[in-house]
């Protein structure tokens, strides 16, 4: 036992989690396992996602904790195991291990970081049962603890919590100087594996809910850098990639979201938390709406659901694409009823407004589209949303331009541009180029201006219904330029017509 004991130490200490979990378990077969090393094994589990196995050997450790008469080293280790239930949504058997916690400190002083630890998982619960004034409460009282007892990892856990609180409540500002301040003990090392995982995928969220994209970018880059150093890691490496490709998604990158989607998927074949899994098929099905490929969106979306990942709002802009404009704001409405946070709402809205705007240009009331679209603009820059703001103020260029005023339509679309390409949103930028004259490229094969533009959408992978919409005309008509580009041109299909397009560089910029 003792050479499979300090080897499993040893793949502890250096976070080689998987040679950790094989060389503890295997000693514990042997000969039960003590405490200290009970406590080396459930994470090393937990890490590698045997997520049972972990919490049946956080228990072994409180047991052994207890029987020790060690009230707090018990209570600690039904916070690890309560943490993980609650987590994963058994609130019921989170809740009974957050008492049997508070049980084990009975008697132990007030001051004992250990209440800040429970008063935590309580506030996870209250948070999960939709009440997320009284979370913001508890969370603020653990946080004070941990300032007095000195204990930097609770203080992190405590302020990340109260800072998710604090985007339900709407209070953008102060939710994100507390995630900030929390990921300090993650950056400084002083924060536990497990703690540090969590912790990260928190804020990270955190930072999508708000719509700060820089601010998720600049993590997720951290956390990625986490993941790598630790190669036998499994439960965080495919959440990694799912919120890279969530970002790449918001900055229009989307051939790099497909692969990194791609990489997440492989990745989470193997253990994984639905909610994660749901993730990841969300992202895929925002990719095929967006590159017109609905019938794969549709199943993509259905995967989401069945993995808890609501399909809302990427299933309502996909019924926008397919005309079903009726459904497509039923879906939005039941959305916002739905909504338990002032952010999503806001987000909600916004996509609400840009869908309206979007149909009433369609249907030729420019002048009302315009009321709606500017609303959706300055939602959108409220809610720090750069890439959206920018597709709705290219919808207002178009507006602009079909009442007769230029020179605002160029002043929009110029904005648009100058966003899609600090953002590095490729496709979005080529398109929104060819929607002025002052920029479009060269024509070639005799084709007329309008022919190019057309020509330059169906080389970002845009179907005639998509550039109808984009270029406020019929797809009929959408569909005539399309047969002309290919007559003029002597190609036989759109696949010809989109390589002839980076050929003659009239697709610069999209996605290259």
């Amino acid at each position: 036992m003792a050479g499979k004991l300090e080897r499993g130490r040893a793949a502890f200490e250096r976070r080689a989690w998987a040679t950790a979990w094989s060389e503890l378990g295997a000693a514990d077969r042997e000969a039960r396992l003590g405490p200290d090393d009970l406590e080396r094994l459930a994470p090393a589990a937990f890490l590698v996602g045997r997520d049972e196995e972990s919490i049946a050997v956080w228990a072994r450790a409180h047991g052994a904790r207890t029987r020790a008469g060690d009230g707090a080293g018990a209570a600690r280790c039904a916070f690890w195991l309560a943490s993980a239930l609650l987590n994963g949504g058994h609130l019921a058997r989170g809740g009974g291990w957050v008492a049997r916690a508070q049980r084990a400190l009975e008697g132990v002083g007030p001051d004992c970081a250990e209440h800040g630890y429970l008063g935590c998982a309580a506030a996870l619960r209250l948070v999960l049962e939709g009440d997320a004034a009284g979370g913001v409460h508890r969370f603020a009282e653990a946080a004070e603890l941990a300032d007095r007892c000195g204990d930097p990892q609770l203080g992190a856990l405590a302020r990340a919590g109260q800072g998710r609180c604090l985007l339900r409540l709407g209070q953008v500002g102060a939710a994100m100087a507390l995630l900030d301040e929390a990921m300090v003990a993650v950056t400084a090392e002083e924060v536990s594996p497990v703690a540090a995982g969590d912790l990260y995928c928190t804020v990270i969220e955190g930072c999508q809910e708000a719509f700060d994209v820089h601010r998720a970018q600049e993590w997720t880059d951290a956390f990625g850098g986490w993941c790598e150093a630790q190669p036998e890691l499994v439960l965080y490496r495919g959440q990694c990639l799912v919120h890279r490709a969530e970002l790449m998604l918001l900055r229009g990158a989307w051939a790099a979201a497909a692969a990194e989607a791609g990489r997440a998927g492989a990745r989470l074949s193997g253990p994984a938390k639905d909610a994660v899994v749901g993730a990841g098929c969300y992202v895929q099905a925002e990719l095929h709406r967006l590159s017109g490929r609905y019938a794969e969106a549709e199943e993509g979306y259905r995967q989401a659901h069945r993995r808890g990942r609501r399909p809302q709002p990427g299933l309502a802009q996909l019924r926008l694409a397919q005309g079903r404009v009726d459904d497509a704001l039923v879906s939005l409405s039941q959305a916002l009823d739905e909504a338990d946070d002032v952010v999503t709402r806001s987000r909600l809205n916004a996509m609400a407004a840009h869908a309206t705007g979007a149909v009433v240009l369609a249907e030729g009331d420019a002048r009302a589209a315009l009321g709606a679209l500017r609303a959706a603009v300055a939602a959108w820059l409220t809610l720090d949303a750069p890439y959206e703001a920018a597709r709705s103020q290219v919808l207002v260029g178009l507006a602009c331009r079909t009442l007769g005023d230029e020179g605002s339509a160029e002043l929009e679309l110029g904005a648009a541009r100058s966003v899609f390409t600090q953002l590095g949103a490729g496709p979005d930028r080529t398109a929104a180029e060819t929607l002025s004259p002052r920029v479009a490229s060269p024509a070639p094969g005799g084709l007329s201006p309008r022919e190019v533009q057309v020509l330059v959408l169906v080389a970002t992978g845009r179907t005639n219904r998509a550039i109808a919409a984009e270029l406020v005309i019929s797809e009929k008509t959408v569909a005539t330029h399309v047969s002309s580009i290919l007559t003029k041109l002597g190609l036989p299909s759109r696949s010809a017509a989109t390589a002839y397009a980076f050929e003659h560089h009239l697709a610069r910029g999209s996605g290259r």
